[in-house]
């Protein structure tokens, strides 16, 4: 069963990157490094905000 968490189709299996859990009410971002740091939460507007960004 899967946890949510997911990183991008960009990075591959060797690199540092971060991880993202996307929910209803914002996402969740993750280093893969040191998971159990904890993660940041961002508001769904923020992370929107954030994705339409990085696309244009």
């Amino acid at each position: 069963m899967s946890n949510g968490w997911h990183k991008s189709s960009y990075s591959d299996s060797g690199s540092q990157c971060v991880e993202v859990r996307e929910h209803e009410s914002g996402a969740d971002v993750r280093d893969t490094v040191n998971r159990e740091a904890g993660h940041l939460s961002f508001p769904a507007a923020e992370w929107r905000a954030l994705v339409e960004g990085l696309v244009r």
